[in-house]
This record gives C-alpha cells, structure tokens and sequence, in this order.
C-alpha cells in the first residue's frame, strides 16, 4: 500500500552523481541540512565518465581525504597519447601542473560516488534517499520550493529553500522548471563495449583516429573499456548489416588484435551514447539552479565533463553555503554561481566545437581525412602545446578551489 509522506530540508539535490554528491557533501560539511535523490537502487551503471582529473584530486585533497581516495582500485595517466601514422604522440601532459597530483586517474564511477556518499553520510545533516524519481517541482508564488518524487513507497513531498538540478544531459529538473536550453553543433555517437585485456596490449590509456571516428581504450585493470566514435545515424546503419560489419570496422581502428572483437558476439554487449553539446541560456531561478550536466552538457574529449560537474559543484558549496546556512538565499547567490562557472563552459565548449569542426573539414578532403583530427596534427608538429592540453584538460579554464570551512554540526 502506497502512502505520500512529506519532509522538509534546507536544500535539495536531484541527482547522486558527481556533482550532486560533492555539492551534498561540501554544504553538509558547512553545516548545512542536504538531501540527496537518486532515481536509481546502486551506483552500477557501466560506461559512465570515470576520469578524474588532476582539479578533483586537488579538491579532494583540500578536503583531506585524497590518501583515503587513492587506495581505491585506479590506474594513473600522466599523460594521454594518440596513434598517428603509426607512431604514439603525446597530446596531453600532465607533469607540469601547479598540483599535488598529475595524473588522470581512472576509476569506475560508481567507486567514486560510493566513496563520496559514504564521507557526506557520516554528517548527521546529510541524507540520501535513494530510488526517487523526479515526478515535478513544487512552485510557491513563481519560486521553486521543492520536489515531488515518486519512489516504493509511495509518493514523496521534499519542501527545501533551494533545489539543484544536478541529474544530467536528460534532467527533469530543468524540464520541470522550464529552463531554456541552447544547443550547438550536431549530436554525435559513441559506442562503447568491454574487451579483455591481454599480455601485449598498449600499456598507456590511448585514442586512435580513423577515417570518420576514433577509438579510445580506458584501462580497468582487468579489461578495455572501449568507446568507439562514430557519425550521427550511422549506428542504426551498421546494425542493419550485422555484427560482422561493425567488428571488422572497430578492427581498422582497434591497436588491439583483431580477434579480441569475437567477445562482442552481438549488439547487446555494446552500450550506444548519443553525445550532444548544449547549454542552459539561464542556469537558476528563484529556489532553484543546475550544475554540471543539468546545465551544460559536453562532449566526452578529454572526459571533461566529469571534471566540470565538480568544479561548479564546489564554486556553488563556495557561494551558497553561507547563505543557506543562515537562511538568506537571494537570486543574487543563485547568479553568482552562474557567473562564476559561465565562462570555463562557454571555453570548454568553444574548443570541443571547434575540435570537431576541424575535423568536418577534414572529411571534405580524401588526402587529409585519413589522418586524425587537426588538434592533433597540431600537437604533434608542435610538441610544447601538449603541456598546454594537459593544462585545458587537467584543471580547466578555471579551477575551483574549496573555500567554504567546515560548519558547527
């Protein structure tokens, strides 16, 4: 029997995901009363963005729990290389970085979110409520003043002074309140899929550059995490031709030996992502903001879009808590978060649009369009800008750090 509870919270958050977790566990930390909803039971999704960067590093070592973080089961990238011609380039380098550590690290992301939502339920102010879908938002008088959830149980009132938006590319949140969204360029594909991983195989994380796509190898220990990128449209193409014409076309691309592709024995074992570059046109409005993928989702080059999520969860902790925690939230704080992360997306997504220009224009050429993409021929003429990419990759155009002290509990 299904019955409607309803429970009050200074500020909730939709979405337990990387930035919905960090923002939880930074305003619980400042003494903030936070609830967290998660539409799922578990954190276990495969093929989700598992970078994480050098900025977050350095965050979670501000918040004295990197050593902690570290022994989780990872493997470290100081630099990230690319096949071209048959030759590996460099085109991101890490090891110049004004941070403790320089490396991407790879870990699944579940391992990740587990680890963050342990650490913001050890604050007595903290709450996660998993299995809770965004049905609607409530509105009082044109504010936003919580979230109607639909869970088990029943239905679910959360009434709160501030609600995130923080569940992804496909946000509820962001529908619900009737946010605008702008988006940019054409929607790509990628499929993903798991290989084993053998003696011999490339011992560094890598992105291989084909004719109209590229393949990029993630490291699990164990196994390939694999994404191949294709054209819009043209996955339900191969598909129609078969399992055959799809292996043999990640073959051409794969370093890997081309049997290994006999493990994907049908499209089942291939997970497909629809990539898309957009962004809200105003990210807040009264009672409510989106962060990370709810406000700007990106492309997934240079796994960037992980490495944002968390920095405008912790410029938000930064402006917000405060306020919050003295019960004098303005639009005006609302504002400030958006300014604050307005122009590290606006770069991000400049230089993600242009990257994929480039490589339109490469297509119109027979000669060039063998080669990778022009930022790549770039870097590979002019090694120095590989320190540069590390840079753009490994801390963004801005880096956020945790200013916000830990609150009385």
């Amino acid at each position: 029997m299904s019955e409607h509870r309803e429970i009050q919270t200074t500020c909730v958050i939709a979405g337990a995901g990387p930035a919905g977790l960090m923002l939880g566990l930074l305003l619980a930390r400042a003494g903030v009363d936070v609830t967290v909803v998660e539409k799922h039971a578990d954190f276990l999704r495969d093929f989700r963005g598992d970078t994480i960067h050098p900025s977050t590093l350095e965050v979670m070592h501000e918040l004295g729990l990197v050593d902690e973080f570290l022994r989780l089961p990872h493997t470290r990238a100081p630099k990230l290389s690319a096949e071209m011609g048959g030759k590996t380039v460099t085109i991101a380098d890490f090891s110049r970085l004004p941070v403790r550590h320089r490396f991407i690290a790879f870990m699944p992301q579940w391992d990740f979110l587990r680890f963050l939502a342990e650490k913001a339920q050890g604050f007595p102010n903290f709450r996660l409520i998993m299995q809770a879908r965004v049905a609607d938002v409530l509105e009082d008088q044109g504010a936003i003043s919580g979230l109607v959830l639909e869970t088990p149980k029943g239905e679910l009132t959360i009434h709160s002074s501030l609600v995130v938006g923080a569940d992804g590319r496909n946000s509820v949140v962001r529908e619900k309140a009737r946010l605008d969204v702008e988006s940019f360029g054409m929607p790509s594909e990628v499929v993903w899929m798991k290989l084993s991983k053998q003696p011999g195989d490339p011992n560094e994380v890598m992105g291989h550059a084909g004719p109209r796509q590229g393949f990029v190898l993630i490291d699990r220990g164990d196994y390939w995490q694999c994404g191949y990128v294709i054209r819009r449209t043209t996955f339900a193409d191969i598909r129609e031709k078969g399992i055959e014409v799809f292996r043999q076309m990640v073959i051409d691309v794969s370093p890997l030996p081309a049997e290994r592709m006999q493990e994907v024995r049908s499209f089942d074992d291939t997970n497909l992502l629809t990539v898309r570059i957009d962004r809200l046109k105003q990210w807040w409005r009264t009672g409510l903001i989106c962060i990370g993928d709810a406000a700007h989702a990106m492309s997934p080059i240079g796994g960037v879009g992980v490495n944002l999520a968390i920095q405008d969860a912790v410029a938000a902790a930064n402006i917000l808590a405060a306020p919050l925690r003295e019960g004098r939230l303005a639009d005006a704080d609302l504002a400030a978060v958006e300014k604050r992360r307005g122009f590290p997306t606006r770069a991000t997504q400049k230089l993600q649009l242009m990257m994929r220009s480039s490589r339109r224009t490469d297509e119109g050429d027979d000669r060039k369009r063998r080669g990778p993409p022009a930022f790549i021929r770039g870097i590979a003429r002019f090694p120095l800008l590989a320190h540069l990419a590390g840079r753009l990759i490994g801390l963004g155009f801005r880096m956020e750090h945790v200013r916000v002290k830990q609150g009385n509990l």
